[in-house]
């Protein structure tokens, strides 16, 4: 029994593609969960320079550029940002490591200025957020839409149960797809087969017809029709 070549194929790349997408669509949240920071708001309590100059502020992380905050110029003013602005994102952070982070005021007769150091890390975040805090030197918010409590430090019992709950669903997501694609499979094989027997039914008679058309014309040639 042969079948036609192309319901083969067909019934063999449908449940692929399905099951392929099932992984992407199981993968893709891990591609496109990179935990970019942005500043969304700061305000500076105090200056660092003795002359009558506008401060300098950046943000830095070990190992990266400075990104320099063109628009902190006065103190006990809150600056908002929308983090569309030239100079964002600040960072990007990995998923169980922190990064050595600071707010700094450029100072040129001296080393700058440090308004504070600390560990940014993006298990600091929660819903997005990180608000960092320093006695009488400034207030900073951070956003990071991708970080967790689930990616490492402040791990809580309830982000543990947030992301196994998460990982549930993809299991559950794949299974379905997984069942998804078996249906279609079998789907379409039973639908090869019958074409393939609609297909040799048409075949049988067309061949059938073939021959009493053949047999008419030798007995005309024979002329036994009309001696019947």
């Amino acid at each position: 029994m042969r079948r036609p070549q192309g319901s083969t194929c067909c019934s063999a790349s449908i449940p692929c593609l399905l099951l392929i997408s099932c992984v992407l669509l199981y993968l893709i949240p891990g591609i496109l969960s990179s935990r970019i920071v942005s500043l969304g708001s700061i305000v500076i309590f105090t200056t660092h320079e003795w002359l009558p100059m506008k401060p300098i502020v950046y943000f830095h992380c070990q190992g990266e550029n400075k990104t320099v905050l063109p628009d902190v110029k006065e103190k006990d003013i809150l600056y908002t940002f929308h983090g569309e602005e030239s100079w964002q994102p600040l960072t990007e952070l990995p998923k169980k490591k922190c990064k050595r982070c600071g707010f700094y005021e450029r100072d040129t007769f001296k080393a700058d200025d440090v308004f504070d150091e600390w560990e940014l890390c993006a298990g600091n975040f929660v819903d997005g957020k990180y608000v960092r805090k320093k006695n009488k030197e400034f207030n900073a918010t951070f956003i990071c839409p991708r970080c967790t409590a689930s990616d490492g430090v402040g791990e809580t019992p309830e982000s543990k149960d947030e992301a196994s709950g998460r990982r549930g669903k993809m299991v559950t997501v794949i299974i379905i797809c997984i069942f998804a694609s078996s249906f279609v499979m079998v789907a379409c094989i039973v639908a090869s087969y019958k074409y393939w027997q609609k297909r040799k039914r048409e075949q049988d008679q067309a061949r059938f017809l073939k021959l009493f058309e053949e047999g008419d014309d030798i007995e005309d040639e024979l002329g036994l029709g009309d001696a019947l």
